[in-house]
């Protein structure tokens, strides 16, 4: 409260603000006439430091390069007040990190002809289905997450969860949303299911999932897959 009356006492004057803010002028004068912390100074010191730091290496220092190169120069500091700092700062690293890759294109002839034409909209239900796979780390380690979207409710009819990729991973998820949609006795004659022609779990082959295709139909029996999923819904 403090700092918003410092920043805006030229233009309302201290008074008016601390009668709107419901705090006492002498609480704001006594504020600023605080010397600062030994803390807030040896921050300010160390922030104006970490900076210069990021900037002579590029930007791409994130809070252990920074930590560890204050520590070489003779700067006793923890890692958590670099990284406090840098945070507040708005100052972070570049991370060599990346995901795992979910698809992979499919050869131009396997792709069957596409449908939709980006006019993802739908006059009612069960007439435009759209599919994608995602992946999210935990901490058991990367999970993929397989979706089928209802364009006209935005409803996920059918998904499937896996800690491995495996090629029938798209389809599981289509399947269960026709099976879920036929129970409740939905009809879906002229449905048109759509994904990314890059949607292929597979290493080899063509896309599991088709990119636009008529009404699906249910694929045949296939042999399990080699790590168990969690969705509690009958297969085919």
């Amino acid at each position: 409260m403090c700092a918003f009356v410092e920043e805006h006492r030229d233009e309302h004057g201290v008074e008016p603000i601390c009668r709107v803010l419901q705090i006492a002028p002498s609480t704001y004068y006594a504020h600023r006439a605080r010397r600062p912390s030994a803390r807030a100074v040896r921050d300010a010191e160390l922030a104006g430091r970490i900076r210069a730091l990021h900037a002579d290496n590029y930007g791409v220092y994130g809070a252990r390069k920074v930590h560890a190169a204050l520590r070489r120069e003779g700067v006793a500091v923890a890692r958590c007040t670099v990284e406090r700092l840098m945070r507040a700062e708005g100052l972070r690293g570049i991370s060599r990190a990346k995901g795992p890759r979910t698809t992979r294109p499919a050869p131009e002839a396997a792709r069957p002809e596409d449908l939709v034409e980006r006019r993802f909209s739908a006059e009612a239900p069960n007439r435009l289905w759209v599919a994608d796979i995602t992946y999210v780390r935990t901490f058991a380690g990367w999970v993929y997450a397989a979706f089928v979207l209802d364009v006209f409710s935005r409803r996920i009819v059918g998904w499937q969860v896996a800690t491995s990729l495996y090629t029938e991973l798209a389809l599981d998820a289509l399947q269960m949303g026709i099976w879920a949609r036929t129970k409740a006795g939905a009809d879906l004659a002229g449905l048109v299911h759509h994904s990314d022609h890059r949607l292929n779990p597979s290493s080899t082959g063509p896309s599991a999932t088709p990119s636009a295709s008529p009404r699906p139909r249910p694929s045949p029996p296939s042999a399990p897959a080699g790590t168990p999923t969690t969705t509690p819904w009958p297969r085919p």
